[in-house]
């Protein structure tokens, strides 16, 4: 690349964000920042156009998780407490503070917010909040997450990580690993080879297809087998697998050993 194309991409991108895919590169000690010998700056725009793409396809598939996930919890929270505001309602709650500290950030959404189906229900109901599955429309899956972990019956978070087929320890983990994910992709964060400082819980004796491989749990491999276990679940005719061969394809240079991808991880039983 000559040097006027690569300065050009310095000053849109930022060196910043760049240097992130550079250090890969560098030979060590990377204090140095001297590039391995036969690296060009081509390389480095190679794997900054990898992991936007990356972000993309897990950003549109944590999506689904995230919409299947609030169903589950608002729902099935109101049908077996027989309460469809409780959202709202502190008695179903462990901790106080964690619920009031939730209350204020989705007051402060629900006040802001310009959805339609919330300004219908402003202009036709008294009720001072909606019932949990439209209230519920305006929180994050972090926040999802934060109202299920706080919920007060053991039993009911049994219950919606049953749908899930998980246990409600293995459900809580995971819900926060898919967070961590969705956030980086959502705020163009390096996600191809980062590692993560929560490590998800595993569970044993999986009822549905897992992998059976040993597989760095910090890595995106393992973030990604837990989106593709929820997508399973969900919409069993997924075509995670086939999006993520032809992003491959496309980027035939990246190491999938950077990513977590152990050898043979097609024939794992979740892949295949």
């Amino acid at each position: 690349m000559d040097k006027n194309r690569a300065e050009r991409y310095i000053e849109s991108i930022g060196y910043y964000r760049l240097s992130a895919y550079m250090y890969p590169l560098l030979e060590i000690p990377k204090s140095n920042h001297l590039f391995k010998n036969g690296t060009a700056f081509d390389k480095v725009i190679m794997l900054y156009r990898f992991d936007k793409k990356l972000r993309i396809l897990l950003f549109n598939e944590i999506e689904k998780i995230e919409v299947a996930v609030r169903e589950a919890v608002m729902n099935l929270t109101a049908e077996r407490t027989g309460d469809m505001f409780w959202l709202t309602n502190p008695v179903h709650f462990h901790d106080q503070t964690i619920y009031g500290n939730s209350m204020n950030l989705l007051k402060k959404e629900y006040d802001r917010s310009t959805e339609d189906f919330i300004e219908h229900f402003k202009q036709t109901y008294t009720e001072q909040f909606p019932p949990a599955w439209i209230l519920g429309e305006l929180l994050p899956m972090g926040s999802v997450n934060i109202y299920y972990r706080n919920l007060k019956d053991k039993t009911l978070k049994k219950h919606i990580a049953k749908r899930f087929y998980l246990h409600a320890p293995v459900f809580e983990s995971w819900l926060s690993v898919l967070t961590l994910t969705r956030n980086a992709c959502c705020h163009h964060s390096r996600v191809w080879n980062k590692v993560n400082k929560i490590i998800p819980n595993d569970m044993r004796g999986m009822t549905r297809p897992w992998i059976t491989l040993p597989s760095d749990k910090r890595k995106i491999y393992y973030n990604i087998c837990i989106i593709k276990y929820f997508l399973d679940v969900i919409s069993p005719n997924n075509d995670l697998l086939a999006k993520l061969r032809w992003l491959f394809v496309d980027f035939p240079e990246i190491d999938l050993n950077a990513l977590g991808f152990p050898k043979g991880w097609e024939m794992e039983p979740l892949w295949s």
